[in-house]
């Protein structure tokens, strides 16, 4: 599925992050690599400000020569060697930018780095450059944090890299499980992937404060079971589909694990949190320390909805895990 992989660097270690992740990534799927570095003409995000307006562009026509040197540098490594690498220098805004190239190059994926270099405070955090791609970009963007992990490769009988699907019951949240099963498999490789679907279920509360009796509070108790209950149910239909070909044949040949939890907290995001970094909690068919990465639709948890607020924003935000993006088809 990723047989075409675009990583934005911008010259700082913290970018370069994303570059094993993609190598990776490209070998497991006999895929390429398109490396782009975005020169912008605004003054503060070039490295060397000028002091007089009239000279951005030369400076500018500099730093494009420095990026393709750069770019060519990484192209030729011993990381990427084998690989076929493109590289690309666009000139523009920087969020745009990347989400042209990735378009005019088919790209299938895009994987990067949440912060970055650029002698200007908060360039690359987010709410600001890979925030916008990961709203905007119409193919999958996987978003490493800064000083957060970044998934190793298994081998045959080590413990399944683990990737998290919250899944609520909407086709639009159900969006991110084909591309997080290929997304797991290539990241484990030779090693074994597997998927853990979580449902993250809101306590019913019924009366509040003195209003609230044992009476409702046993109705409280029965209204959130019963959604346990079916939570569970529909976890279980929803791998039986994936292990039988429904959503994707080719998944049927990842030999990837599944596994679920069902869980109750009030918070939806630090529901899938806890999950995540911690293991499962909640019931399901097995307990474990953890996963590796999340991927999650930017709509779920009730359908569309604005990015900004949304349960996949706050993961972005609070969560040190990888995080896979993935904007649904209309």
């Amino acid at each position: 599925m990723f047989k075409r992989i675009l990583v934005p660097l911008d010259g700082s270690g913290r970018a370069e992050r994303a570059l094993p992740i993609a190598a990776r990534m490209a070998r497991a799927g006999g895929g390429s690599i398109v490396l782009v570095r975005v020169v912008s003409t605004e003054p503060a995000t070039l490295p060397s400000v000028p002091s007089k307006p009239n000279l951005i562009q030369t400076v500018g026509e500099a730093d494009r020569m420095l990026a393709e040197s750069y770019l060519a540098g990484w192209a030729s490594s011993d990381l990427l060697r084998g690989l076929s690498v493109q590289v690309q220098v666009p000139v523009g805004l920087i969020p745009p930018s990347i989400i042209a190239v990735a378009t005019e190059n088919h790209a299938d994926i895009i994987v990067m780095c949440s912060h970055g270099y650029t002698g200007v405070k908060h360039w690359w955090m987010l709410g600001s450059v890979a925030a916008k791609i990961a709203r905007f970009a119409q193919i999958p963007v996987m978003i490493l944090r800064e000083g957060g992990p970044v998934p190793e490769e298994r081998h045959p009988g080590e413990r399944p890299l683990r990737v998290l699907v919250p899944l609520d019951g909407s086709d639009y949240a159900k969006a991110a499980l084909v591309p997080a099963a290929y997304l797991a498999a290539a990241m484990a490789a030779p090693g074994q992937g597997a998927l853990h679907l979580t449902h993250i279920v809101q306590p019913a509360h019924e009366g509040r404060g003195p209003a609230r009796t044992a009476r409702s509070t046993a109705r409280g108790a029965q209204s959130t079971q019963t959604a346990l209950n079916m939570a569970r149910e529909y976890l279980k239909a929803t791998i039986q589909q994936i292990r039988d070909g429904s959503l994707d044949k080719g998944i049927t040949d990842l030999d990837l694990e599944f596994t679920f939890t069902v869980t109750v907290d009030d918070d939806i995001a630090q529901g899938i949190i806890r999950i995540a970094e911690n293991g499962g909690d909640g019931e399901g068919d097995e307990v474990f320390g953890g996963c590796d990465a999340i991927a999650m639709t930017t709509q779920g948890y009730s359908g569309p909805q604005p990015w900004v607020g949304s349960v996949t924003e706050r993961v972005l935000e609070i969560s040190r895990l990888p995080l896979m993006c993935v904007r649904p088809s209309t």
